[in-house]
């Protein structure tokens, strides 16, 4: 009989808030002390201090893309992490992350509170995208040379502390993995395995962030796994892993739970399982169980799982909710139009940029491959054109009629930076207001980057003020 994998399921009883959700709070003083309860007791059945190596350092890598609210991990259970490692025979904890295309991960350090968590816990924070890189490959598909469905680039960096770390030293660090609890447009979730996909380097991120997503989320999953997972579901969001804050409310749900294990895999598998979903709809877990990185766990059934999820009996919506600015025309193309790529990560851009921050529409976006040549000719005023099928089918053909000012390019499947870029442009919109607090720390934070070597991919503090793509 096969040995089944454990994961536990660790419900939060107390109270977090009762206003609506679309104010972001911290966690109340009973849930936070709860929280570290939990986080404790997870530990310590799961082997505790026995869980250290050889070296007895302890790497912690949280979901920390963005200081949006919603899509980070909480700052209370990532203390409660350092603070167990600490007390039980740590000699050094590691906070490290590699945040989002957009974004400086020391500004968002600065933002989320993790600076301030490794100040108070002597953790040291490490910013991944201010490190050096060591070239690896993506060895799931071949180069779009050699097959049309391959990869456009089958290289990538990695930076240099995780390779030394995690993968060369991986018998002697404990690596424990903090995602959050959320749903992903563009992948069903992102949970442990897609907590990954800060490793390679921004650059090499826009490339087949299409079809192919899933694929090359397992292959970074192929280089290393976490020793140990905990998923931070305090709340969980829906239509997608970055929710508008003013529509909280029917985007983000105060689950109240956390979900941990050994075997990433199969504790993400657990995690979709609570939005019912399954390997079905995430095919980067799907890939990762047919190209053997889950230890032989295929199904729930191989999973011991040490709690109740028979409350979980819905399917909840992973897609973008339609909650677009009316004056804005979006024009996608017949042939293709990926949703992991150059549609849904502009829309969902589009989407906080008008609901939270009360962006101007007024202008079109296209999108993806086999567009109409009369629709195109139709369009009028300033447009948008997204991903590198949308240029290369139809930039030349605008910018001849429209004037290259009133054209706006982001190429790759997903430059984010471009994307921000753009759309703070178009929209009106201050990046500094965007990043919520002091905007003299924040761009303070952002020199502090580039001092350090920081290759981040950040669009200009004045890119509402002046077109920059």
């Amino acid at each position: 009989m096969k040995k089944k994998t454990v994961v536990y399921v660790s419900h939060l009883n107390a109270p977090h808030q009762t206003s609506s959700l679309t104010e972001f709070r911290p966690l109340s003083d009973e849930l936070k002390a709860e929280v570290k309860t939990a986080v404790y007791e997870i530990f310590d059945k799961a082997g505790g201090e026995k869980l250290l190596k050889e070296s007895g350092e302890v790497f912690i890598k949280p979901n920390g893309i963005d200081g949006q609210p919603y899509c980070y991990t909480r700052p209370e259970l990532v203390e409660a992490a350092i603070e167990y490692w600490n007390e039980h025979g740590a000699k050094r904890v590691y906070l490290f992350e590699n945040s989002t295309q957009s974004n400086a991960t020391r500004l968002v350090f600065a933002v989320t509170g993790y600076d301030k968590i490794c100040k108070r816990t002597g953790a040291v924070p490490v910013y991944l995208d201010e490190d050096k890189t060591v070239e690896l490959e993506f060895i799931g598909k071949p180069s779009e040379k050699d097959d049309p469905k391959g990869y456009m680039k089958t290289t990538f960096g990695m930076p240099r502390f995780v390779v030394k770390n995690l993968i060369e030293n991986k018998d002697k660090n404990l690596y424990i993995s903090l995602p959050k609890l959320k749903t992903h447009s563009m992948a069903g979730v992102t949970l442990g395995v897609k907590n990954q996909w800060a490793f390679p380097c921004q650059s090499a991120r826009g490339f087949d962030h299409n079809y192919n997503l899933s694929n090359k989320l397992v292959d970074v999953l192929g280089y290393l796994r976490p020793d140990f997972t905990i998923i931070e579901g305090v709340e969980g969001t829906i239509f997608g892993h970055y929710p508008v804050t003013a529509l909280a409310d029917t985007a983000v749900l105060p689950l109240r739970v956390l979900v941990a294990g050994k075997n990433v895999v199969a504790t993400d598998m657990v995690g979709a399982r609570i939005f019912g979903l399954t390997l079905d709809d995430v095919p980067h877990l799907k890939g990762a169980v047919e190209r053997g990185y889950s230890d032989g766990i295929t199904s729930l059934e191989d999973i011991s799982i040490e709690g109740d999820i028979s409350m979980y009996n819905k399917k909840y919506e992973y897609d973008l909710i339609d909650c677009y600015p009316k004056d804005v025309k979006i024009i996608k193309g017949k042939e293709r139009c990926c949703k992991q790529g150059c549609q849904n990560n502009p829309l969902t851009l589009l989407q906080i940029l008008y609901n939270d921050h009360h962006g101007k529409g007024g202008w079109t976006m296209v999108m993806g491959k086999g567009h109409d040549e009369k629709e195109i000719d139709a369009i009028e005023g300033r447009v948008r054109i997204v991903g590198g099928c949308a240029i290369k089918e139809t930039s030349e053909r605008l910018i001849k009629r429209l004037g290259k000012r009133n054209v706006y390019v982001s190429p790759k499947c997903n430059s984010l930076a471009s994307t921000a870029a753009a759309m703070f442009h178009l929209m009106k919109v201050n990046p500094m207001v965007f990043v919520p607090i002091n905007p003299i720390k924040a761009l303070w934070c952002l020199v502090l980057s580039k001092l350090h070597g920081s290759t981040a991919l950040v669009p200009s503090p004045f890119s509402n003020m002046f077109k920059t793509v």
